[in-house]
C-alpha cells in the first residue's frame, strides 16, 4: 500500500534522497530476480527494493532509508538491509550510528516469523523475529512491497499464516515466550500480541554500508546480534570482515563468548547430568582497577537545597546539584519542588517568579484540555468508540493502583478520580499514544507527590517525553533498552550472557517490567521514588537503569547459573524478587559498572534509545492506535 497523504515526505531529506539514489537500481531489477559480478559465485538476488527505511526514533530527520534484499544461493535464503551511504540530514545520527542498523547476512534458518503491519493510514512494515528471540527494527516500506516480499520468502522457504494471528507469518515453529511474560508480569494490556513484536530490537553490526546502486555484501561473522548458525553456508555466501575498534576489555569478552559457545554440546552428545561449576564472573579478575561505586549520602535537605539557588530561585550548579541528588536523592518535603526541576517541567535556570508564572499559565492550558473530554455529551459518546474504550481501561486501572497506600485507598477516593482524570486529559492531549496500561503506575508516584491536578499532569507529560516509546505501537523503545541490555551483559558478564544464550534466554523478557515502569513493583514506595529521583538527574548515564538491570543480574548469577534455570524458572524466580531487592547497594553497583563499561557501554546503546530526551522540534510520526 502506498503512503496515506497523512505523511507528508516533501520535506524528509532521507526519502529525497533515498528516492534518487534507488529508482535507478529500481528499473534495472523490474523483475525481482537478477544475477551481479558484485555478488559471490553462484549467488542471485531474488528480490529487491529500495525506500526501505528505519525509524530509530520518533523524529522524521532521523530516518534512515536503505536498500532490502533477498539473497538466494543453493537451497539458503539471506536477508539483508543495507542504508544508503552519505545521509547526512541529521548531524546528530553519525555513519557509525546508522551501520549500528545494517542488517547482513541473515539467513532464514535463523528467522523465527515475519509481522506484517498494514494500517489503514501510514506505512505497512514488518518485523523479523529470529529464533533467537531478538527481532530487527520495522522496515517501513514507503513505496509498498509488503506482499512481494512475503511472496518470494515463500517460494524459497516454509512460510505459514499463524492461526493466531493473520498478520504472521512462521517460518519455524516457535513458543511465544512474551505471552508468558506479560501474563506473569500481571500486565495484560502493557503490550498487545496481536499488534506488537514480541522480541526486542537486534541490529546489524557493520563498518561498511552500500553505495550508490552499489552492492556491499560484507558481514561480520561472529557478530553477537546474529544468532550463528548456518555458519557454512553464510561463509561461503559472505566474506568475513573484521573490526579493529575493540578495547582490550572488549575483545577479551569476544574471545570468550567465541570460546564458550564452541563447546555447547552438539544434539548428538549423550546428556550426562553433571553439576558444571559457575562461570566465574569476569569483573571479579579486574577490582583492583574498578572505581567502585561511591557510599550512598543522606537526602537533599531544605537547608542545603537553598545553597544551589541564588538569591532569584536559579540553580547556579546544575551539575552539582545533579551530582548530590544521584548520591542521595532528596527529602520527600522537597520532591514537589525538585521533581519539577528533574522532569524539564521547570528549567535549572528558572526564577521563583519564572516558575509561578509558568504554573499559572499551564493549569489555564490544563484546564482547556481537560475541557476536550468534560464537553462530549453522552450522545457523542456514543458515536466516540475510541474515547469509550479508553475511558473504560482508564476507570478500571485506577482503582487498582497502589490501592494499598492511604493516599489511593477507598472508595470514591478523590486522589483516585483525579489519577484517572490526568490520564484521560493525556490521552487528548496526546492522542497518537493515547493510554497503555502501566501509564497509571508511573503517574501514581509524581500525584503523590506534588498533589495538584495540573502541576501532576505537566510533569507526567515531561516524563512521558521520556518514557513514552515504551508504550509505542510497534514497541521500538522497549525493543531497544531490551537489546542494550543484553549487549550491556554480554560486555561486562559474557559468561552470565552466554548462559542466557544457551538457554534460550537472550531475549530478556524476564526483565520487561523493570523496564517499562522502571521497577515501580520491584521496590516499596519510598525506594522507588529514590531510585526514580536518581535515574533523572542524568548523572551518569541517561540510561542508568540499565546498569541496574545489570547489577541485579550480576548479583545472582550464582543463582541462576547454579541452579540451571530455564526461561520459565528465571521469570518466576525474577518476579519473586519483588521487596528483596537493596537499592543503595544496587546503585553502587551499577555507578561501578557505568564507570567500568565507560565508551564501550555507552557504544552498546542504539542511539534515540529511551529515556533518552528529544533535542529538536522534529514531528512525531502517527501510529495507528488500537485500543490493548
Amino acid at each position: 500500500m502506498q503512503e496515506a497523504e497523512l505523511h507528508d515526505l516533501s520535506d524528509d531529506a532521507d526519502y529525497a534522497a533515498s528516492q534518487q539514489q534507488g529508482s535507478a537500481s529500481m528499473m534495472r531489477c523490474d523483475t525481482g530476480k537478477r544475477s551481479s559480478s558484485s555478488e559471490p559465485e553462484g549467488a542471485e538476488i531474488v528480490y529487491l527494493k529500495d525506500n526501505v527505511t528505519i525509524h530509530p526514533t520518533q523524529f522524521a530527520s532521523e530516518r534512515i532509508s536503505g536498500r532490502l534484499k533477498l539473497i538466494k544461493q543453493g537451497s539458503s535464503l539471506f536477508m539483508t538491509w543495507i542504508p544508503y551511504k552519505g545521509q547526512s540530514t541529521n548531524v546528530r545520527l553519525s555513519e557509525k550510528d546508522r551501520n549500528l542498523y545494517t542488517i547482513r547476512a541473515v539467513p532464514f534458518a535463523d528467522v523465527k516469523s515475519i509481522r506484517r503491519h498494514t494500517p489503514t493510514l501510514g506505512w505497512q512494515y514488518i518485523i523479523v523475529v529470529l529464533s533467537s528471540g531478538l527481532a530487527f527494527p520495522p522496515l517501513y516500506f514507503y513505496n509498498g512491497g509488503v506482499r512481494e516480499f512475503l511472496a518470494t520468502v515463500k517460494q524459497h522457504v516454509f512460510l505459514v499464516r499463524s492461526g493466531e494471528d493473520a498478520n504472521v507469518f512462521l517460518v519455524n515453529d516457535f513458543r511465544n515466550p512474551l505471552q508468558r511474560t506479560l501474563s506473569s508480569l500481571e500486565l495484560p494490556r502493557a503490550v498487545s500480541i496481536a499488534s506488537v513484536p514480541s522480541t526486542p530490537v537486534s541490529v546489524g553490526e557493520s563498518t561498511s554500508h552500500e553505495n550508490e546502486g552499489g552492492t556491499d555484501v560484507g558481514v561480520r561473522v561472529g557478530s553477537a546480534s546474529i544468532p550463528q548458525y548456518n555458519g557454512r553456508q553464510r561463509q561461503k555466501l559472505f566474506r568475513e570482515t573484521h573490526t579493529n575498534g575493540f578495547g582490550p576489555f572488549e575483545r577479551r569478552n569476544t574471545n570468550q563468548s567465541a570460546l564458550d559457545y564452541s563447546h555447547q554440546p552438539s544434539d548428538d552428545d549423550e546428556e550426562v547430568p553433571v553439576q558444571s561449576p559457575v562461570a566465574p564472573d569476569p569483573l571479579e579478575f579486574d577490582k583492583l582497577s574498578l572505581v567502585w561505586g561511591k557510599p550512598r549520602q543522606p537526602p537533599l535537605g531544605l537547608e542545603e537545597w537553598t545553597t544551589f539557588l541564588d538569591s532569584e530561585g536559579r540553580v547556579v550548579d546544575s551539575n552539582a546539584l545533579r551530582k548530590r541528588i544521584f548520591y542521595g536523592g532528596v527529602e520527600h518535603k522537597l520532591r514537589k519542588e525538585v521533581w519539577a526541576i528533574l522532569l524539564g517541567y521547570h528549567t535549572y535556570e528558572s526564577t521563583y517568579a519564572e516558575r509561578e508564572y509558568q504554573r499559572s499559565i499551564k493549569k489555564t492550558e490544563y484546564k482547556t484540555i481537560k475541557n476536550q473530554w468534560q464537553s462530549i455529551s453522552p450522545e457523542q459518546a456514543k458515536r466516540f468508540t475510541k474515547f469509550r474504550e479508553r475511558k473504560g481501561l482508564i476507570e478500571k486501572d485506577v482503582v487498582r493502583t497502589d490501592s494499598s497506600l492511604t493516599f489511593y485507598d477507598g472508595d470514591d477516593n478523590p486522589n483516585v478520580n483525579l489519577l484517572g482524570d490526568i490520564l484521560l486529559t493525556y490521552s487528548f492531549y496526546n492522542f497518537d499514544l493515547g493510554y497503555c496500561q502501566g501509564m497509571s503506575d508511573l503517574l501514581s508516584p509524581i500525584l503523590f507527590v506534588v498533589e495538584d491536578e495540573s502541576e501532576s499532569f505537566w510533569c507526567f507529560v515531561a516524563l512521558m517525553e521520556r518514557l513514552g516509546p515504551n508504550f509505542n505501537r510497534d514497541q521500538n523503545g522497549m525493543h531497544s533498552q531490551l537489546f542494550a541490555l543484553s549487549k550491556l551483559v554480554e560486555l561486562l558478564d559474557s559468561p552470565l550472557h552466554n548462559y542466557f544464550k544457551q538457554n534460550d534466554c537472550l531475549n530478556y523478557f524476564f526483565c520487561f517490567r523493570w523496564i517499562l515502569i522502571q521497577f515501580k513493583r520491584e521496590l516499596e514506595y519510598e525506594k522507588t521514588m529514590r531510585l526514580w529521583e536518581v535515574l533523572w538527574t542524568h548523572y551518569l548515564s541517561e540510561h542508568l537503569l540499565l546498569y541496574v538491570c545489570v547489577a541485579i543480574l550480576k548479583h545472582y548469577r550464582g543463582k541462576i547459573i547454579g541452579d540451571e534455570m530455564d526461561f520459565d524458572t528465571l521469570l518466576k524466580f525474577i518476579n519473586e524478587l519483588s521487596g528483596q531487592i537493596d537499592l543503595d547497594a544496587i546503585l553502587r553497583d551499577a555507578e561501578a559498572l557505568c564507570i567500568c563499561a565507560g565508551e564501550n557501554g555507552a557504544a552498546c546503546i542504539p542511539p534515540g534509545t529511551p529515556p533518552s530526551l528529544p533535542v529538536d522540534n522534529g514531528l512525531f510520526y502517527s501510529q495507528q492506535d488500537e485500543v490493548l
